[in-house]
């Protein structure tokens, strides 16, 4: 007779990490609320927590993220050191266990053994329950960030991280209210209110933006575009977008959408803050967009009668798309083909300035060959509805 299966044991218990979320939330929901009511908050005091919220966040998506974890831009020393104080001031951990776990999330998205924070294990762990107990997955491992480990401030940073992270969060908001006046009403608000909407904020694009909004640019893996979260995680909501082109420094790739990481990015450049942004070509954009409305469109074809059986007009839109993907599958081709070619030229000669000219106009019309597409497609999943 086999022995009855015994229940699989969780991880141990990280209790520093379940101390601190635990705390800092209780504070927040208790003592906030009746330090107001019985004192009241000064204006300074308020002020000062939406700087230190803003400048933590903006440290994590500028710098922890898009600099270092997946280099989109390259930044002045001052700008770095800025992003070394306040996202230490985040308590999100040393700019190199971050990095290092979120390569491995984007190199194993969704995958419940190897994505230190999958989805695919539920809202919990993805946003949080991760960090509570030492799984496998979430193991340090530092052999994904050589480029950032001979970086001597960071360095510094991952050694002494404990009292940086102790000296910030603790020193910057007593100091601060201590100068304005209000020392515990400042160190409940811009210390633990601050600490803990920075904290959600960040973990829900590891939990709802993995769960919550659209895919617009691929459905190969879980991550969504959502506005919503794009304005509380200062860009980071447009994750479907990031997870397809991690290496752009923008998220919102669109003029319109909102991204302030991107505009602070950008108008750092204007002043050599900021150098090398990269950004994806606009024909991959439209591509992978272009790409999933081709995919939408053949799901839809798919629910409608056979060919035997459908009315004329549903035969002629399918023979419309037919057309129109076959279009997309030159367009492809002809834009792969020129910038192979450009490459090749690059190599070998210094190209003229009329020929260069001629490459880039020839890209541009292509660009805007698929975005007529795009155009001539939604109409034509319009009349499929």
């Amino acid at each position: 007779m086999s022995e009855p299966q015994r229940p699989e044991q969780k991880p141990p218990l990280i209790l520093t990490n379940a101390l601190i979320f635990s705390l800092t939330l209780a504070v927040a929901v208790v003592c906030v609320p009746w330090w107001g009511l019985a004192h009241g908050f000064k204006a300074a005091s308020w002020g000062l927590f939406a700087f230190f919220l803003v400048a933590n966040g903006m440290s994590i998506t500028g710098g922890y993220h898009r600099l270092w974890a997946h280099r989109a831009y390259d930044a002045h020393i001052v700008l770095r050191i800025f992003y070394l104080i306040f996202g230490t001031m985040a308590l999100q951990n040393s700019v190199l266990l971050w990095c290092s776990s979120h390569r491995r999330h984007h190199l194993n998205v969704d995958d419940n053994e190897l994505d230190p924070y999958s989805v695919g294990r539920g809202f919990w762990f993805s946003h949080i329950g991760w960090m509570l107990r030492d799984y496998p997955s979430g193991a340090p491992d530092l052999t994904n960030v050589p480029d950032l480990r001979r970086d001597p401030i960071l360095a510094f940073q991952h050694r002494h991280y404990a009292l940086l992270t102790t000296a910030t969060n603790f020193g910057f908001p007593l100091a601060a209210g201590w100068l304005i006046g209000d020392v515990w009403g400042t160190f409940f608000l811009a210390g633990v209110l601050r600490l803990v909407l920075s904290h959600h904020f960040t973990f829900f694009i590891n939990s709802l933006a993995h769960m919550w909004g659209s895919r617009p640019y691929t459905d190969e893996n879980s991550a969504r575009d959502n506005p919503i979260l794009a304005l509380v995680t200062h860009g980071e909501g447009y994750h479907n977008f990031h997870h397809i082109f991690a290496h752009d420094y923008r998220n919102g790739a669109r003029w319109w959408q909102w991204d302030p990481t991107k505009w602070l990015i950008a108008s750092l450049h204007c002043v050599g803050l900021t150098r090398r942004l990269k950004r994806t070509p606009a024909f991959q954009i439209q591509r992978a967009l272009l790409a999933m409305q081709f995919r939408h469109a053949q799901a839809k074809l798919a629910r409608l009668p056979d060919a035997a059986r459908s009315p004329s007009h549903i035969e002629q839109l399918r023979h419309r798309i037919a057309q129109e993907y076959e279009a997309f599958v030159a367009a492809v081709s002809d834009w792969t083909r020129l910038k192979e070619q450009w490459l090749e030229d690059k190599k070998r000669v210094v190209i003229e300035h009329w020929e260069q000219a001629r490459f880039q106009q020839r890209l541009r019309e292509i660009e805007r060959g698929l975005k007529s597409q795009r155009r001539r497609l939604r109409s034509l999943q319009a009349r499929l509805a």
